[in-house]
């Protein structure tokens, strides 16, 4: 079974920076698809950023230019680079990956969440 396991998270003021990790762990043979979604209190969760099978970053419009999403393949670990964070950037954020798990299995997995809190 494969794990996520995300860390990094806490508070910060507004126009500040805070970074985010995703580890997995088990046994994986390839990852496929990694993104970071956000849900913030009464508010359906929302993708932030992803990074597909060809390697291109995708964002959200409400971060594009300031967030970066990046993921370690040999280390099996995700980032989020959080840059001018704004008040609205509150919310419980969950990593998710696409993993094969087998010769002919894939599936996906989702991290725990974790709290980021933008307040001065």
């Amino acid at each position: 079974q494969v794990q996520l396991v995300e860390s990094g998270g806490g508070l910060v003021q507004p126009g500040g920076s805070l970074g985010l990790s995703c580890a997995a762990s088990g046994t994986i043979f390839s990852i496929e698809t990694t993104g970071w979604y956000r849900q913030a209190p009464g508010r359906q969760r929302e993708l932030v950023a992803e990074i597909r099978g060809s390697g291109r970053a995708q964002y959200s419009d409400s971060v594009n230019n300031r967030f970066t999403i990046s993921r370690d393949n040999t280390k099996g670990t995700m980032y989020l680079q959080m840059t001018n964070l704004k008040p609205e950037d509150t919310a419980l954020y969950y990593c998710k990956m696409g993993v094969t798990i087998g010769p002919t299995q894939f599936e996906y997995f989702w991290g725990q969440g974790i709290q980021v809190t933008v307040s001065s």
